[in-house]
């Protein structure tokens, strides 16, 4: 691009010092602030700002520089990153006993399906069988006798997609009905077959949580909103996890949108009011829990989500800090710079960090309980690369997503969030991220360095795009001996090997512990985190060996999230229980962006170790 330059401009740039330059041109402002006293200049400094910018008035110049978000400066990094707000609709249960579901502007029935047995899943499997007449139970039925029958419409007019709620999260279009002199709107929504074992799961509850959200924001200019449930839903377990689904999928990142550009999910909706014919105690407390748990998804989604000239790794130990701040005395945190890691030997961490625009941050935050009541020590490690260009084995591919190599960091202090808000009894945690990005300068990593790892292990570096384990050596030498942690999670966007395998909505999860394995598989049917456990094969740690150092830090061309997981058991004594959990497949969606993946499991992880 061509500029052409007034003359007293190109006198101050050809004839003036750094120091007239800088006086000249500051960023994000308007284009010339002052022109430096010469008599080569006989321009003011509007009149330059005038030419430059085709003649607008200097009011007009600043707030055409205003900024819609932090960022860095041409000479400086984005030192703090902004957190989404939480959405402003309430959301309340109450005993159906106690009032009129009809009583809002939306009104939502949850509809569940009649059990199936084996024999007639396996025919509605292999034909399509004409939906029977839907049969109302309870306050349904009530309320749909004294609307003349509209719900029971309403469901045959949508029977196939319906299907009498079977499928679970579905829900009708909404249905205008006149009452009491007053147009409503009603939804039907499936809450899927019953099951007289197992009750309504966990994942359904998520599902419903979802479409009450999605309903909310769908249906324009409704203020309040009432969804009528029915007595197979209640408990703690239930509502918790309903408002955790609803809270997150009102979820909406702004912060980088301007004008038309900005969207709010269900802005208009006031207050969400549950109707419960199951039991309503304990349904404040529960769904208050499932609001803080969604806090922290949503702050796992907006550091994923934060792009990398917004993103690093100070601006990540400043998120830190907050969260501490804001945790009411339950969390503390220490940030330790390059002289605290060069001390403690972090050689393997900081040969990563060398390549980055500012400087290492290793986060520890510390969680206790006010009682002071600790049965159990865990760490929680999250892999803390902000942005990952591969370094000098630079990526061919995908480079434009590498901001999400952070994911794991971000479900560590998303948890950490939530852990802070809710304050679970009897553990005590450490949540510890290496923060820092894997650039190409003339001080980086390259192919063949030699790093030293806190613990004393020597690693040959056949592949700087191999960098997060480097990272998270040290990381979980920091938990295992610093911290004294008993038992060790790590969470990292790691291979695309596992990607490959598993598919981009399921981790994997590598560990010697069965009893962890256990734990981690049950916590993943109960978030939804969906995880599987991969074989930890002893016999390929062959592959890290190195001819010059104790390993190398890339394996071979085949399995290689097995070696990357038997490279990170190197630094965790054996003893101890720990598990790799390899998140790179469903951290991102390509339609939605970050999904908070990882924050929920982490959070009960620690929640079940204080039991």
């Amino acid at each position: 691009m061509k500029l052409s330059l007034p003359p007293a401009l190109l006198s101050i740039l050809v004839r003036g010092s750094a120091n007239s330059c800088a006086n000249a041109f500051t960023l994000g402002k308007a284009s010339i602030t002052r022109a430096p006293s010469s008599a080569h200049s006989s321009f003011s400094s509007l009149a330059i700002n005038n030419r430059l910018r085709g003649g607008h008035s200097s009011s007009a110049l600043n707030m055409s520089a205003e900024r819609p978000f932090k960022t860095w400066t041409f000479d400086g990094h984005c030192e703090t990153m902004d957190w989404s707000p939480a959405p402003e609709a309430s959301l309340a249960a109450v005993s159906a006993a106690e009032g009129d579901v009809s009583d809002a502007d939306l009104v939502i029935v949850g509809v569940l399906a009649p059990a199936k047995d084996d024999k007639e899943e396996k025919e509605d499997d292999e034909e399509e069988k004409e939906m029977e007449a839907i049969a109302f139970t309870g306050k349904a039925a009530e309320l749909d006798e004294s609307l003349g029958g509209a719900l029971a419409d309403l469901a045959a007019e949508n029977a196939k997609a319906f299907q009498n709620g079977g499928a679970a999260g579905t829900a009708t279009p909404a249905a205008r009905i006149v009452s009491g002199g007053k147009a409503k709107r009603y939804i039907l929504l499936g809450l899927g077959a019953e099951d007289t074992e197992k009750g309504v799961e966990s994942a359904t509850i998520t599902k419903v949580g979802g479409a009450v959200a999605s309903a909310c924001h769908d249906q324009k200019k409704v203020a309040s909103c009432n969804v009528l449930l029915p007595p197979q839903i209640e408990g703690d377990a239930a509502l918790k996890d309903l408002s955790t689904a609803f809270y997150s999928g009102l979820y909406a990142d702004n912060r980088f949108r301007t004008g038309k550009k900005v969207e709010l999910k269900a802005e208009d909706v006031k207050e969400v009011k549950l109707f419960m014919e199951g039991s309503a105690d304990g349904a404040a407390s529960a769904i208050e829990t499932g609001a803080r748990l969604a806090k922290g998804v949503s702050l796992t989604r907006d550091i994923v989500n934060a792009p990398h000239n917004v993103l690093n790794s100070e601006s990540l130990a400043d998120t830190a800090r907050r969260i501490a701040e804001e945790s009411g005395g339950s969390i503390t945190c220490e940030i330790l710079g390059k002289e605290e890691c060069e001390k403690r030997g972090m050689g393997s961490y900081l040969g990563v960090a060398r390549g980055s625009e500012t400087e290492p941050q290793f986060i520890h935050l510390t969680y206790k309980p006010k009682d002071g009541v600790v049965k159990k020590k865990v760490g929680c490690v999250g892999k803390g690369l902000l942005f990952d260009t591969g370094g000098y084995n630079i990526k061919t591919a995908m480079m434009e997503l590498m901001k999400f190599d952070c994911g794991g960091s971000a479900a560590v202090l998303g948890a950490a969030r939530a852990v802070g808000d809710i304050q679970p009894p009897g553990v005590e945690a450490h949540f510890i991220v290496a923060a820092c990005e894997n650039m190409i300068n003339a001080r980086a990593v390259v192919p063949s360095d030699i790093l030293t790892a806190s613990n004393g292990k020597t690693i040959e570096v056949l592949n700087t795009d191999a960098e997060g384990r480097l990272t998270l050596a040290d990381a979980l030498v920091f938990a295992d001996k610093e911290c004294g942690c008993e038992s060790i999670i790590e969470l990292s966007t790691l291979t695309g090997a596992c990607m490959i395998s598993l598919g981009k909505q399921v981790c994997g999860v590598w560990t010697d512990d069965d009893d962890l394995a256990k734990d981690l598989e049950d916590i993943s049917k109960v978030t939804g985190d969906k995880s599987w456990r991969m074989p930890l094969v002893k016999e390929y740690a062959e592959e890290l060996k190195s001819k010059v150092a104790d390993m190398t830090n890339l394996g071979g061309r085949y399995g290689g999230a097995i070696t990357a997981a038997l490279f990170l058991t190197e630094f965790v004594d054996k003893k101890k229980p720990f598990a790799h959990i390899d998140i790179a497949g469903p951290v991102w969606d390509d339609k939605s962006g970050a999904t908070g993946f990882g924050a929920k499991l982490v959070t009960e992880w620690v929640r079940r170790s204080g039991e």
